[in-house]
């Protein structure tokens, strides 16, 4: 009883460690102008305004840069998933040469900094006449996210008994379509994970979307984002409110997602 008990505070304490940046910043989004900066900073705001949010809002450039993170990140981030499932149930489910090598060149790929990508990535985009196009980050996005993907949904397909299909391809079905009505609905969660995980990689993506896209009306919310400083100093109140919308598509994709694979999974045991 007594370890149980002190393992709950330690995961308590744990949670409210990695919780208040976010609530700082939400704090430090609601305070009036010129408070947010300050030596003796009030855990609970004294006093809440909306003026830093109502600055984010009409900042110029916030809707177009959603509109752009958002049709590049979602694009990327679904063809990474099929992509990428499609490569997990091939090093999951069939045995050729090199498949170990193979395995571990998607783990070493996961490894590679940003920055040692930059360059060849630069030099390739400007190359096929993509730079200063967001189709140059869909395919950089692409590329990032694939190895983590495939290698991710490679355990999750492992973790489905092989069994299942041989039985359903037994009853009839061929292997795609007991892959279609059995091994995709339980992959749900591993869905869920791994798309989530990957749209926060592709979503708060800066250094690609800062090299590869120069024109304002086509550049990112993190771009976006670092406009609220400028030579003049930094409008902490305005960039912490402007962060807060910057995590609610992520939130909102998060919850989506998640409903409607719940859904598919609980389907699929059904029909199964």
């Amino acid at each position: 009883m007594l370890k149980k008990s002190a393992a709950n505070v330690a995961g308590l304490v744990l949670a409210l460690f990695f919780l208040f940046p976010t609530y700082w910043m939400i704090t430090s989004a609601l305070k009036p102008k010129g408070s947010t900066i300050t030596s003796d900073y009030d855990l609970v705001p004294l006093s809440v305004t909306m003026s830093n949010f109502v600055t984010a809002w009409s900042k110029p450039g916030f809707l177009s840069s959603l509109g752009n993170s958002l049709m590049v990140t979602l694009t990327a981030v679904l063809a990474s998933i099929i992509v990428g499932i499609t490569a997990a149930v091939a090093m999951s489910r069939f045995s050729f040469r090199g498949r170990k090598s193979f395995v571990l060149l998607m783990l070493v790929a996961q490894m590679a900094p940003f920055e040692a990508l930059l360059i060849p990535m630069f030099l390739m985009m400007r190359d096929l006449q993509l730079y200063e196009h967001l189709t140059s980050l869909v395919l950089v996005y692409f590329a990032v996210t694939l190895p983590f993907c495939a290698w991710t949904l490679r355990g999750f397909v492992n973790g489905i008994p092989i069994e299942l299909e041989e039985a359903a391809m037994v009853d009839g079905c061929g292997r795609w379509g007991a892959f279609q009505k059995v091994t995709l609905p339980l992959l749900g969660p591993g869905l869920v994970a791994t798309s989530v995980f990957a749209f926060i990689t592709a979503w708060n993506e800066f250094l690609f979307a800062k090299v590869l896209i120069r024109s304002q009306d086509r550049e990112t919310l993190p771009v976006w984002l670092s406009g609220f400083q400028t030579a003049f100093g930094t409008d902490w109140g305005g960039a912490m409110a402007a962060s807060v919308l910057f995590t609610v598509p992520a939130l909102v994709f998060f919850l989506i997602v998640q409903r409607k694979m719940v859904a598919g999974v609980t389907a699929g045991a059904v029909k199964g």
